[in-house]
Order: C-alpha cells, then structure tokens, then sequence
C-alpha cells in the first residue's frame, strides 16, 4: 500500500527546555481506515484533531489499543534510530487478536514509522531525551450493541519527550495496593488496552495523594504475589539472582523488560521469572537479603525504588537510594539507546533518511 504525504503548510519549529513527557507533538500524523474488511488510504497529514461519531463503539465497549515506543538520536552522526520496534510491532498485533480488532502489517506498520520520524526528524532531541512513538487503533463504527465493530482508524502521533517521573532517576516510593487489582487470569492484562490503565487511574491518584509516586499491584486471586505496576514492570534484586514475575495472561509483556532479562544473561546473573510473593519481598528487605528494587519500562526505562510502603508502613529498600546493578543496567541500555553502545545492535532499527522523500 503507498502511503500518501500532505505536508504542513507551516510547521511550528520544535520545542526547546523541558520536554515533560506527553504534552508536546510533532505538525504530522499517521492514518489509516478500515473498511469493508480491509486497511484504506493510508496518509501522513498534518496533526489534527477527530470527528467521531457520538455512537462510535470506542465510546461505549472499549475496543481501543495502543504501543509506546522511542527514536533516539545518535550524538556522533546525527542519525535517528528506534529501539526494538519489531516487538512492539509484534505486541500490537497481540492486542489486536485479544480485542477483536484487524492487526496491521508489520511491514507498512515499520514504513509508516519511518516515513512519520523522517518527515519530523529534526524534532528527535537529543539523548537522554527521545521522541515516543505513539501507535494507536481506535473502533470508529457508528452504532450502539455489544459486538465487534467492522470500521476502525489506525492512527501514529510521535513527539519529544524527556522523564517519564517527574524526580527523574530519584528512587521512587512506592504503595502496594491491598483493594483493587488490575488483572485476572483469562482476562486482557497482557493486551495493552486502554482499560487496563484506567483501572489504575484510582489506586494511583489516591497513592500520590498520601505521598507515593506509584502502585505496584498484586495478584487478583490471593492478593498475595507481586504483579507489576501501575504502568511498568518491576523486579527484585538478590544476591544470587534478579526475580520478576513470569510474563503470562495478566501481566504485559514488556519489551524493557525482556531487554533487561537478556542484559541480566550477558553479565551472567540469573533471571528469574517467578512471582515474588509481597510478604516475602518485605521480609527480605529488612533482613538485607533484597539489595535492590527497580522499575522497568519505554517511558520509565530502569527507575530505581527507595521505598515500599505496604500493610500500613514504609519498608526502606537497601540504603534508599539506587543501587549498583539499576544503575549499570539504566547505563547500559542508555548507552545502547543513544548508539553510543557495541551491546545488541540488532535491537537499534536506524530511520532510513529521505524515508520520506
């Protein structure tokens, strides 16, 4: 399918200082219909508002998933590159299975990226900052009725953005959430859904109001095994190995995460995908046994954890501040997300300049 360019009569130039993360975007998107069982007029526009339907079924039955990503740009050549974006492609088209929604081909999905970020590539700051790649689909079809909608729109908005936290690499103080969960077995905790993250609005609005920056969620049958976060993966530093839980049908398969498993393989650290049981976690954090607590994710990327607070207390996690494994591990995918790395260059997917003619 070629993909049609209608450029910016008058782009804005990029911003400068303070990125923030999520606020600023780029004068151009990606768009792409579906209809009549098949993918439409495929285009880069300049970034525009919708016009839906009020009866559009992503209103009313949540048929709506999205990825996240980076493009990076090297400070040797200047070139613009993203980190692993076959996963997220790959990802994406799980969702789209789990939500009853048509996957898109990888293969125009990674053109259309790439014509969008060379199009707008002098708005991908420099490292640390990148730009975030937003892919999204959304259920168009006018119509009220609990069943899968034939239209859709598949749409890209990207833009630059600096920490995801606020504190930056701060270690973070974070509230175990003992009421709600997130996820079920057989449920769409793998699928990366909007409803997913709306579940999570409430725990972590009332966990920043007493003070903490996030949640960390427990499992939905016993309440007794650490999940993941609120918006991340999360794992759990011993001497002898590095736990997390394993990546199943409530847990999103973190493409971070997966990045950080093969980091752990490389420097010979076993990694361990069993679930940490929370009362364990707390235990082994006053007796010294837990050395260190990281959070892992595209915006977040390797965050340290100071704190965990859980039935009533703060349970201090090491000295409190980031550890010596967190901090190898944010350098070294820092390092290879700025080029600047030997480590894994299969993971870095270089935007072909002129990409967009």
């Amino acid at each position: 399918m070629n993909i049609s360019v209608s450029r910016h009569a008058s782009p804005p130039a990029p911003p400068t200082g303070d990125f923030g993360f999520g606020q600023k975007f780029t004068p151009h998107m990606f768009k792409m219909d579906w209809k009549d069982g098949t993918w439409h007029d495929a285009r880069i526009v300049p970034y525009e508002p919708f016009t839906l339907d009020p009866a559009a079924k992503v209103f009313h039955y949540g048929q709506e998933i999205f990825e996240g990503m980076k493009a990076y740009r090297h400070g040797g050549d200047g070139s613009v590159h993203m980190f692993r974006p076959d996963r997220n492609i790959n990802r994406f088209n799980i969702s789209c299975e789990r939500m009853c929604m048509p996957k898109v081909d990888n293969e125009l999905f990674m053109q259309a990226m790439e014509m969008l970020i060379d199009l707008d590539r002098h708005w991908v700051p420099e490292s640390p900052d990148a730009l975030y790649i937003r892919p999204t689909m959304i259920a168009t079809q006018r119509g009220l009725g609990v069943k899968a909608s034939t239209e859709y729109c598949f749409f890209i908005i990207v833009g630059p953005v600096g920490s995801y936290f606020a504190g930056g690499i701060n270690p973070l103080r974070l509230r175990v959430e003992e009421k709600h969960v997130r996820s079920a077995p057989g449920g769409t905790g793998y699928a990366k859904t909007g409803g997913n993250y709306s579940a999570a609005l409430l725990p972590i609005a009332e966990a920043q109001k007493a003070g903490y920056d996030n949640i960390i969620w427990l499992d939905a049958c016993k309440r007794e095994y650490v999940e993941e976060m609120g918006a991340m993966n999360i794992m759990f530093v011993y001497q002898d190995r590095v736990q997390t839980a394993p990546a199943g049908d409530t847990i999103l398969h973190g493409v971070t995460r997966e990045s950080v498993g093969a980091l752990l393989g490389d420097l010979g650290i076993t990694w361990q995908e069993k679930s940490p049981a929370i009362a364990q976690v707390i235990a082994d954090a006053h007796s010294g046994k837990l050395k260190e607590v990281f959070a892992c994710g595209t915006a977040a990327v390797v965050t340290p954890v100071g704190v965990i607070h859980f039935k009533g207390e703060d349970h201090t996690i090491g000295d409190g501040r980031e550890g010596p494994l967190t901090k190898q591990l944010r350098l070294a995918l820092t390092g290879i997300h700025a080029k600047g790395s030997e480590k894994h260059p299969e993971w870095i997917h270089v935007v072909p300049p002129g990409a967009c003619g």
